[in-house]
């Protein structure tokens, strides 16, 4: 699961530089929301990750 997490917040990531710099207003609203989602869920999963690793 965290695996999928690091890649749907790269995916995040770059939607995020294209949609920032003004190639399209909508983008940059979308990029915005799946930058948040996808932050939330990588660091939901590191945190389960790490405390069942223990």
């Amino acid at each position: 699961m965290l695996h999928w997490s690091l890649v749907f917040l790269v995916v995040a990531l770059i939607a995020a530089v294209f949609g920032f710099t003004g190639i399209a207003a909508t983008s940059a609203g979308i990029a915005r929301i799946l930058f948040g989602v996808f932050l939330i869920l990588f660091l939901i999963s590191f945190v389960s990750q790490f405390l069942h690793g223990m």
